[in-house]
């Protein structure tokens, strides 16, 4: 299989992000046009970049973020694709449930279908595709949990208005104030609940995809993120 090839505008996120910090990826581009990895790690040997940054920069040129599932403004799904530019052999993919399994802490479920294969655990996806070039891993998740809870309480800020308005024109609003109110801060309570998680648990999941996805592509990768209480979804 020829050499990944890298066009210019991925060259200079390369050597950014191996000077200073990831950037997001650009798009892609045919397969030769371009530097190889091999060009650009004897052009960064030339300015004191050392190789193996160039690679872990590389690497992360082809994990992209997926467009980000939102509710209320806040992240509720978290994704990620890397595209392999190889065939990810069947001891890679059983080494990449098994890393599975420890990072999100859950056994889950295989399934192959052809040249597909999938690891699933409730919401939490991971997909492995055939592609022109080799494979593409899909990671994507959604937290169901949070979505639940804010779902709810709306139904129930919901309800409190409905009888707020009912009882007001039969002129019975103060004998249902107390479970008005009742209604309107179980509701709230749970829009809260909800929402606060979110944040902290997209934070946890975007870092622990892209270094699975970066240790999948190549051998120089992070550290994964754990957590001692994984976040339901």
């Amino acid at each position: 299989m020829a050499d990944r090839r890298y066009n210019d505008k991925e060259i200079a996120a390369i050597f950014r992000a191996a000077t200073e910090g990831p950037a997001n990826a650009p798009p892609d581009v045919p397969r030769d046009e371009g530097l190889t990895l091999a060009d650009l790690q004897a052009i960064g040997r030339e300015v004191g970049i050392a190789p193996d940054a160039i690679t872990r920069a590389a690497q992360g040129i082809d994990v992209r973020r997926g467009a980000a599932r939102t509710l209320l403004g806040l992240p509720i799904g978290v994704a990620r694709t890397v595209n392999l530019n190889r065939r990810l052999t069947e001891e890679e993919w059983g080494r990449l449930v098994v890393q599975l399994r420890e990072v999100f802490d859950a056994r889950g479920s295989t399934r192959s279908d052809g040249d597909l294969r999938q690891w699933t655990n409730g919401n939490l996806q991971v997909l492995l595709e055939p592609t022109g070039t080799g494979h593409r891993l899909r990671f994507r998740t959604l937290h169901g949990a949070a979505r639940a809870s804010i779902g709810i309480g709306f139904v129930a800020v919901g309800a409190a208005a409905a009888v707020a308005i009912a009882t007001g024109i039969s002129g019975t609003l103060g004998d249902s104030l107390s479970g008005i109110v009742f209604l309107l801060t179980v509701g709230a309570g749970m829009v809260a609940n909800g929402a606060l998680r979110l944040p902290r648990w997209a934070r946890l999941r975007g870092r622990q995809m892209d270094a699975l996805a970066a240790r999948i592509a190549g051998p120089q990768a992070p550290s994964i993120p754990d957590s001692s209480t994984q976040p339901r979804e």
